[in-house]
């Protein structure tokens, strides 16, 4: 076997590079959470989300320095204070340690398959396993406290069925009833609700608690946006008599003391934003009717704009960093040439 060096390609230093921020962000927020967890029932899980990005994080700084890269930048305990009031009730902080085990899911899986290096493979497979413990343990605790946001239920189909008209993609003729709903929409849609209730309530917490006047008018500006989501999404299913997901009262508290630099509260927007934008188009692309997968494509125009104004507002305050890129061959060409 030889023993040549294989270099990461540029698919593993990527998600290499992404996976960093993200892990060393969610680190200072579950170290702030854990320090303020009271209920002895949620206190388990947060601690478990906690050990997963300090490993996360050591692992990866110890992935760079062999490669004899720089570390990113990322998140640090500059970023957080953790000797401010809490301003999560605990219900919430469960809640966001079920988001965590959700989108980690995703996430490794996705790296994972983009990786070709054997201890890649194993950093993000070993990843996986991790995430998803942390995912069945949040549920199971939730489950048990009854704040597990279940979606709808339907009958059994008694039979399977072939669609025999062209009618059942239709949903714009405003002279006649829409179809019912079927049970992949329905999933979506319960889905797209939740995801902006967890975006309505960190918006909330962080216009409440930013330091800058003009983040906390952005992060107004992203609470009013999930809360109009979740009324037309939820519209949708109630007019077919389905009760749209509730989230129960878990929210935030009343502090305004800062807890997250701006800096971090706006990296946190955009990975929802990022993820919301995935879930719209996924949901869109499932979505037989064509009346959904038209308000998927207008409520994705909404995120995008809002995305894109809150880059130009990371980049204005020099708190987006820059990942790594191709070399300019054109540049490289003129060296020494001029």
């Amino acid at each position: 076997m030889s023993n040549k060096k294989i270099d990461l390609t540029v698919s593993e230093l990527g998600s290499l590079w992404t996976s960093y921020l993200y892990d060393s962000m969610s680190l200072q927020v579950v170290r702030y959470m854990y320090e303020k967890v009271k209920d002895e029932e949620v206190k388990p899980v947060v601690k478990k989300a906690l050990r997963i990005a300090e490993q996360h994080v050591r692992k990866m700084e110890s992935i760079f320095q062999k490669e004899n890269m720089p570390i990113p930048y990322g998140f640090t305990e500059k970023d957080v204070e953790l000797k401010a009031p809490d301003l999560y009730t605990d219900t919430f902080k469960l809640t966001y340690m079920l988001h965590m085990g959700r989108v980690g899911m995703v996430i490794q899986t996705a790296n994972l398959s983009v990786a070709s290096r054997r201890d890649i493979q194993e950093f993000y497979g070993h990843g996986l396993h991790q995430v998803q413990d942390l995912y069945r343990l949040a549920s199971d605790t939730a489950l048990e406290k009854g704040l597990f946001l279940k979606t709808p239920y339907i009958p059994y189909p008694k039979q399977y069925s072939f669609i025999n008209d062209v009618g059942y993609l239709s949903g714009l003729n405003p002279l006649k009833k829409n179809r019912i709903l079927n049970a992949v929409e329905i999933s979506h849609l319960s889905l797209n609700i939740e995801t902006n209730q967890i975006g309505f309530m960190l918006m909330a917490s962080f216009m409440q608690s930013s330091q800058s006047k003009e983040v906390s008018k952005f992060m107004k500006r992203g609470k009013e946006i999930s809360e109009k989501h979740i009324a037309l999404l939820s519209e949708v299913l109630l007019s077919d008599d389905i009760q749209a997901p509730i989230s129960p009262d878990h929210a935030v508290t009343d502090s305004a003391i800062p807890v997250f630099s701006d800096k971090l509260m706006m990296f946190q927007v955009s990975l929802l934003n990022s993820a919301g934008l995935g879930n719209y188009a996924t949901a869109a692309a499932a979505s037989q009717r064509s009346d959904l997968a038209l308000n998927y494509e207008r409520l994705s125009l909404e995120v995008g704009q809002f995305a894109k104004d809150g880059a130009e507002l990371m980049i204005k305050n020099k708190w987006m960093e820059e990942p790594p890129s191709a070399p300019e061959r054109d540049q490289l060409g003129k060296r020494g040439k001029e």
